[in-house]
């Protein structure tokens, strides 16, 4: 067993209680998928908020954003289990869930990129978008290769990864806010920084992936 499907089963033991309390009244996965991402678009606002009208104290906004976007990816992970356990997986659930997901990346990556703009951190944005760009690719290709019959999971810098990542950087940049031996919004940045390296190494990973299993089954025929 990898370190991932370790820390999923240490989650499942630990929300399993919820999760067969939502099944009893009656709560749906596509809700759950429906509340994280709108936790996301909170998440979001707070960042333009801070960005705009904020005038004191605005990295303890990004660190209650970041505290939102962690506990919005509890949500990406009950969804999926409410649906296994409730018996309600579905097509559309799978495709829904998938479809939110993205647009929970870019929504708060956008506030990310946003904040740091406005601030006047144009190389740190320029990193943030980066990092989008390798995590939709990171999913891209998995959905593509499917579509073509080909499993592909390979690379660790997966949706949970950067979810974890993101958030813990951008909450405790703001639990570490008054720090004065370097500019605190580092403690956002270097975690973004490595999602976004690792984000696109992962996705040039999984191409190649693709690459050998296609030549693979084309010296079978």
């Amino acid at each position: 067993m990898n370190y991932r499907d370790y820390l999923q089963q240490l989650i499942y033991k630990i929300i399993n209680p919820v999760v067969h309390g939502m099944i009893k009244i009656g709560i749906t996965p596509n809700f759950i998928t429906t509340t994280g991402f709108l936790l996301n678009v909170v998440a979001a606002g707070l960042l333009i908020y801070a960005s705009i009208y904020a005038e004191h104290d605005q990295l303890a906004y990004l660190g209650w954003a970041g505290g939102i976007i962690l506990f919005a990816g509890l949500f990406d992970m009950m969804d999926g289990r409410v649906a296994r356990v409730g018996n309600m997986s579905s097509t559309f659930g799978a495709l829904y869930d998938s479809v939110l997901d993205r647009y929970s990346e870019l929504v708060t990556f956008f506030g990310i990129c946003y904040y740091l703009l406005v601030e006047g951190y144009f190389l740190y944005s320029v990193i943030a978008f980066v990092a989008l760009i390798g995590s939709l690719m990171v999913s891209y290709v998995r959905a593509r290769a499917e579509g073509l019959g080909i499993e592909c999971k390979v690379g660790f810098m997966q949706r949970p990864e950067r979810v974890v990542l993101t958030s813990l950087g951008a909450l405790f940049c703001g639990i570490f806010k008054d720090v004065t031996l370097f500019d605190p919004i580092l403690i956002l940045v270097f975690p973004l920084a490595f999602v976004a390296l690792f984000a696109n190494i992962t996705a040039f990973m999984r191409v190649n992936h693709c690459r050998k299993v296609m030549m693979k089954n084309e010296l079978k025929k």
